[in-house]
C-alpha cells in the first residue's frame, strides 16, 4: 500500500516567487534558511585532505569524529560524561528526523509526538512509519501510546526557546510514559535573547543533556545537531545525535543494514569543523548583524515579531493571513515562508530567514521601508 505524503509545501510558492522576481532590483530570497556564507576554509581543506577515500567509511563514524563531537558537547553544550559510543553521525540531520520512528521500530499502535508549529518533517515521520502524529506543546496531553517525542529547540519556524524548567517537565512526563524524547538542537549556537528563556546575558541554550535537566541520567534522551547552521556545511549533509547509548546502538545496528553512512571525507570535515569555534563566532555575528537591520524594518512596516530569540529567523505577523502577506511581500520582490506550511492554513504568521547576503538583506530593509507607506 503507497504511502500518502502531504505535497512538499515549498512548490507552492512558485507563483509568489516569480512575481518577486519581476521587481526592478531582483528577488529578495528569504523563505528558505539555506546558508549563502562560504564553507570555512578550515573546513574545506580537512575536506579535500580526505579525498583518497577508497575503503568504506565507518556507519559509527571514526574515532577522531566520535572524540570530536564528545569533546564538543562538553565544551559547547556543558554535557559532560558523554562516551564515543553514545554518539552517533548521520548524513544531515533532516534524514534522520524524518526515518527515526522507522528506526526505532515504531509503527501502528504507536504515537509520535512533534510541537504545535513545527517544521514539517517530523509529521513525515510519523507517516512514513504509519505511526500516530500527534501535535502538541503541552506533555499532558501525550497519550499513554506515545513512544517518541519530538522537541525542537530552538524551534523552527519560530525560534522559540524551551527553558531548563520546561524541558525538565517534558523529560519527566517522557519517561512517565516510557517514550524516546529528542530536542532537535540545530540552531542552539544562534541565541539572541536569554532573557527570554530565564538565563543569564551570556548563557547559552541548554541542551536536552544539560545536566541540569537529566540530573546526571540521559535515559531515554537523545539530543540532534547539524552543522548546517553554524558553518555552513548544508551541501555536506554533516549532522549527530548523542545521549542514551543503548538508544544509540539500537539506532546504529540498523543504520549498518541500511548503508546510512557519511562519507568519509565528510566525517573529516566534521572532525575539523567541531574542533574550531572561532569560524563559528564569526557565522554568529554576520546573522547578528543581518537580524539587527531586518528586525527593526519588519517592526516599522507594521509587522509584529513573535518569539524568535534563537535560531536563523524571524516570525512575525501583521495579523492577517498569511498568504495574504506573502503576496503583498512579493509586490515588493521579497519571497518568504507562510506560516500555513507550519501550522495550518489558518496562520497568520510567516517566517523570514536571515539566509542571504548584507546586500539582499539591506535591499529587503529599504523595501519595507516603503511597504509600511503603502
Amino acid at each position: 500500500m503507497a504511502i500518502a505524503l502531504p505535497d512538499f509545501p515549498w512548490d507552492s510558492l512558485a507563483p509568489f516567487a516569480a512575481r518577486a522576481r519581476e521587481h526592478v532590483d531582483g528577488i529578495v530570497d528569504l523563505s528558505v534558511g539555506s546558508p549563502v556564507d562560504a564553507t570555512p576554509a578550515v573546513v574545506r581543506d580537512a575536506l579535500v585532505a580526505a579525498t583518497d577515500a577508497h575503503a568504506y567509511p565507518q556507519t559509527m563514524g571514526t574515532p577522531a569524529l566520535r572524540t570530536a563531537i564528545v569533546d564538543w558537547y562538553a565544551r559547547r553544550r556543558g554535557v559532560t560524561g558523554l562516551v564515543p559510543d553514545a554518539v552517533l553521525p548521520t548524513i544531515g540531520s533532516k534524514e534522520l528526523v524524518g526515518l527515526l520512528p522507522l528506526l526505532l521500530g515504531l509503527g501502528p499502535g504507536d504515537t509520535v509526538v512533534y510541537p504545535r508549529t513545527a517544521y514539517p518533517t517530523y509529521a513525515v515521520g510519523s507517516v512514513l512509519a504509519r505511526t500516530a502524529g500527534l501535535a502538541t506543546d503541552d506533555p499532558a496531553e501525550w497519550p499513554a501510546s506515545t513512544r517518541l517525542v519530538w522537541l525542537n529547540s530552538p524551534g523552527n519556524p519560530t525560534g522559540a526557546v524551551l527553558g531548563v524548567p520546561a524541558l525538565r517537565a517534558a523529560v519527566a512526563r517522557a519517561r512517565e510514559l516510557g517514550a524516546v524524547l529528542v530536542n532537535d538542537e540545530c540552531y542552539t549556537e544562534l541565541g539572541w535573547q536569554p532573557e527570554r528563556w530565564g538565563a543569564d546575558a551570556d548563557e547559552r541554550v541548554p541542551s536536552i543533556l544539560d545536566p541540569r535537566v537529566t540530573d546526571g541520567d540521559r535515559t531515554g534522551l537523545l539530543s540532534v545537531y547539524s552543522l548546517s547552521k553554524q558553518s555552513n556545511l548544508a551541501g555536506y549533509r554533516a549532522a549527530f545525535l548523542a545521549g542514551d547509548e543503548a538508544i544509540v546502538r539500537q539506532v546504529l545496528e540498523v543504520r549498518k543494514h541500511a548503508g546510512l553512512i557519511p562519507p568519509a571525507p565528510v566525517q573529516a570535515a566534521m572532525v575539523a569543523a567541531l574542533g574550531d569555534d572561532a569560524h563559528v563566532a564569526e557565522q554568529r555575528e554576520r546573522y547578528r548583524a543581518r537580524r539587527a537591520v531586518l528586525a527593526p524594518a519588519l517592526e516599522s512596516a507594521g509587522f509584529r515579531i513573535d518569539a524568535s530569540e534563537a535560531g536563523l529567523y524571524l516570525w512575525c505577523t501583521r495579523g492577517e493571513p498569511a498568504l495574504t502577506t506573502i503576496a503583498l511581500l512579493a509586490e515588493y520582490g521579497i519571497l518568504a515562508a507562510p506560516g500555513t506550511f507550519y501550522e495550518g492554513e489558518a496562520s497568520q504568521h510567516v517566517r523570514l530567514a536571515l539566509t542571504a547576503t548584507d546586500e539582499r538583506i539591506a535591499a529587503a530593509a529599504e523595501r519595507l521601508a516603503l511597504f509600511s507607506k503603502a
